[in-house]
């Protein structure tokens, strides 16, 4: 199965931008395709300055699951 997962939420909401990184990852480990798009104020977290600071309540900081996506193959557009 393939999965497409939208972020629009930048660094203003870190536990939202978080989210699709994560959502991306948990299919992932499940064994499906998957690819991330990062629409409007999201666009942001591709700056490597702005990811390291994001860190959701209660979620890993957004820097570790963007590795795991770039070593895992999983394509983020934006």
């Amino acid at each position: 199965m393939k999965f497409h997962v939208t972020a629009t939420s930048g660094s203003e909401d870190p536990t939202k931008a978080t989210l699709a990184f994560l959502h991306a990852k948990g299919a992932k480990e499940a064994g499906h395709d998957v690819s991330i798009s990062l629409l409007g104020d999201s666009v942001v977290l591709l700056n490597p300055t702005i990811a390291k600071n994001i860190q959701g309540v209660g979620l890993p900081p957004l820097t570790e699951l963007i590795n795991y996506a770039k070593e895992n193959g999983i394509p983020v557009y934006g």
